[in-house]
């Protein structure tokens, strides 16, 4: 299906981007029409994302982030694209608690968050060259249980 909107956006890996990234994707969304649920899911998603690629892309403080955005029919495609280090163990970057920045007491639970407010979720990532985490999600009464929709 061809996106009937879609949007991109490039930043500087600095962490004052993060909460810039989160209100952008939700502006965009809100044309959707979403649930505040939905939309609190989409900007935690979009937190989580950003966040990761700044502080685990690029340790050493310098690069830019991609944010791709995308609305196709009732869904949301998202993209969070870096350059930096990349992903040396994906088993465990997916295990609740496990984090490689111990020393910023980051809690480990980013992947798990993304994952668990999100229909779809994947990564793909190379040591060296970067990561790009793509997710989807359903906005509106299509992403309800048929039960809950009925009631609504």
């Amino acid at each position: 299906m061809t996106p009937t909107n879609e949007m991109q956006i490039r930043f500087t890996a600095v962490s004052g981007n993060e909460s810039f990234a989160r209100v952008a994707v939700a502006a965009f969304v809100a044309q959707m029409n979403p649930t505040m649920d939905e939309l609190t899911e989409v900007k935690t998603i979009v937190s989580e994302a950003v966040t990761n690629a700044i502080i685990h892309g690029y340790p050493d403080g310098f690069g830019e982030v991609t944010l791709q955005c995308k609305i196709v029919g009732d869904t949301m495609e998202l993209v969070v694209s870096d350059s930096g280090v990349g992903i040396a163990d994906m088993n465990a970057v997916r295990q609740p608690l496990y984090t490689s920045r111990p020393d910023l007491e980051r809690s480990g639970m980013g992947f798990t968050i993304m994952e668990s407010f999100a229909d779809e979720f994947d990564v793909v990532s190379s040591v060296g060259h970067g990561t790009h985490l793509k997710f989807r999600k359903r906005i509106g009464e299509a992403s309800m249980p048929l039960s809950a929709a009925r009631e609504s």
